[in-house]
This record gives structure tokens, sequence and C-alpha cells, in this order.
């Protein structure tokens, strides 16, 4: 068994996103639900209802915050002043972690609001390793970066993902969130094993688990968010958390979300897993 380390990250236990069509049914105090993450721009700018339902949230339960415009591989600068915003926030809220996504979301400051990959190269890991530190410094605390699903590669990559993943962690000093259906999508977008990839990564390093659902197209896999988790994924999900003793899980529905109960239903399936792979 791994030592455990997870950069001195807790184990938060099982959690879902903090949506707002269960604003309501969570400010009267859900059960069966140990912690929440939020989408941190759907809170850093807001005053109003979303910003005070994740304050009350944040005085009643563990929570961590989920960007989705750092742009940490970008060529752009890093926007400073946003992550400036971020510590704060994460401060206010006693947030356990401050997260984003391996990839680049815009360029001359246009913002595609989109997880774009990137090519996977000594070059751009140099690349990313610095603007992760200087992330960190502004941050006052380890960033944690989470694997995208992919639908391309780039001809030029030469480093195989979870290996960039790994080298990444180490020389920045950065924690890893594991998205075990985001694995399953690439792998069979890009025809790799799922269970090699897990296998790659630091154990040690990886902070916490996303399990989703996604969207079989036939030649390719989407990563929808927007049904429940497909069995394989389940099983890689089982294979993971033999492998990371006491890692936080967060259960991710972002469309089409279905009421609160269908979805701690499906959180609960998770902790049937883990359980049985403990």
């Amino acid at each position: 068994m791994p030592a455990v380390d997870r950069l001195g990250l807790p184990d938060l236990g099982f959690g879902v996103g903090l949506r707002a069509s269960h604003a309501d049914q969570v400010l009267r105090g859900p059960a069966g639900v140990d912690w929440f993450e939020v989408i941190t721009e759907n809170v850093l700018d807001d005053g109003g209802y979303a910003r005070y339902v994740f304050d009350q949230v944040a005085e009643r339960y563990p929570v961590a915050l989920h960007g989705v415009s750092l742009s940490i591989g970008s060529t752009d600068p890093l926007d400073l002043d946003y992550l400036a915003r971020v510590r704060r926030l994460a401060d206010g809220a006693g947030a356990a972690w401050v997260s984003d996504h391996l990839c680049w979301t815009g360029v001359l400051g246009v913002n595609t609001h989109d997880l774009l990959p990137l090519p996977l190269t000594e070059e751009s890991l140099r690349h990313v390793v610095r603007r992760v530190r200087v992330a960190q410094d502004v941050l006052e605390r380890p960033l944690v970066l989470e694997n995208p699903s992919t639908y391309l590669g780039f001809a030029e990559s030469t480093v195989p993902e979870a290996e960039f993943l790994a080298r990444l962690a180490e020389e920045s000093g950065c924690g890893l969130l594991l998205d075990v259906n985001n694995v399953y999508v690439s792998a069979v977008n890009h025809e790799f094993d799922p269970y090699d990839y897990i296998r790659a990564l630091p154990a040690d390093r990886v902070v916490h688990l996303h399990v989703a659902g996604h969207t079989d197209c036939g030649t390719h896999l989407i990563d929808t968010h927007d049904q429940p988790v497909a069995d394989p994924v389940w099983d890689l999900y089982a294979f993971t958390t033999g492998r990371l003793p006491s890692v936080s899980v967060l259960l991710e529905w972002d469309d089409r979300v279905p009421a609160f109960g269908v979805l701690t239903a499906e959180l609960d399936k998770a902790r049937e897993r883990t359980a049985r792979a403990g």
C-alpha cells in the first residue's frame, strides 16, 4: 500500500458539486454528502444569491474550489489578479484546496470557454512547470490540476499524458485531481490502456478523484457529465480506489442535473465500490 501524502491535504470523504438547482435543499441540510466542490468562477465575483449559498455552505461543510479559466497551459501571461482573487476567496471560505485543469482556455486575451488540450512535449512541460510555480506563489497553497478528457492529440506530442502529469507534480510541487471518467473517455478515444495510465501516476500526489457520466457516440466518447456513471468507469474507479487509500471522491453531474436524491444515490455507488476495493 503506498504512503498517503496528498501534500498534507485532507481526505474529505464523498462529495458532490454545488449546483444552483439544489441550493434550497442543500441549505436545509442534505444527508449523505460529506463535502461540496464549487466552480470557482460561479462565485468569484458574484455578490448575489450564488455567493450567499456558497458562503452558507462553506460555514457548514468542507468545500473546495474548482476553476475553469486559469489557462495554465496558455502562452498568454498568467492573470495574477485572477489568482489573487481566488486566493482571497479560498482563504475566506476555508477551502480545502484550489484546483483547475491541465489545459489552455484562450490566447491573445480571448477566452474560448473550453478546456483545450496541450501538445505533450518536453518544452510544454517546462512551460507549465514554470507557470504552476508562479500560480502557487500567488495562491499561497499547492495548485491541484486535473487531467482533462481529450478528443484529438498532437502529432508532435512525445510524452504520454500520465508521465507528463507525474513529472509535472514532481517538478512543480502541485497536486493531481484524477478524473477517472476522463481517463476512460480519453483511453477509448485514443486507444490506450486506462489501467496503465492509473498505474503510472504517483499515488501520493493524487488529492482527490472525480467520477462522472459520459456519452457514447459510437466512434468516440464525449465527457458530458449528464447521466449516471458507466459500468466500465465504475470498474476503473474500483481499481483506482484500491491504489489510493483515503482519497477524497467527488461525483460530477453538470448537465440535465437530476434531483438531489438521484445524485446522492449515485454517490452511494462510489461509497460501496470504495468499501469493496478497500
